[in-house]
């Protein structure tokens, strides 16, 4: 992948992410993007609430992970990594 595609990507994934954020936040929680591997796995930083919450996984694939490929379909997972 070139370079303005990488970039294009980061900014979608950004730009997903930023919607997805607000209903995070309303639990106390957040998102950050942390990379984006070569084979199209978006790794993620769930924090506060988020981290740790029994629910978290529930969360990200349901949630985050659908909403994201919903808007970009070559992303083919969402995981959470620690920081």
């Amino acid at each position: 992948m070139e370079t303005t595609e990488k970039k294009q990507l980061h900014d979608r994934i950004r730009n997903g992410l930023e919607k997805i954020r607000p209903y995070l936040q309303a639990d106390g929680g957040d998102i950050s993007l942390v990379e984006i591997t070569e084979d199209m796995v978006v790794k993620v930083e769930l924090t506060g609430a988020c981290c740790g919450c029994p629910y978290s996984t529930q969360t990200l694939k349901a949630g985050v992970e659908q909403a994201l490929k919903k808007e970009i379909p070559e992303i083919k997972e969402v995981i959470s990594v620690s920081g």
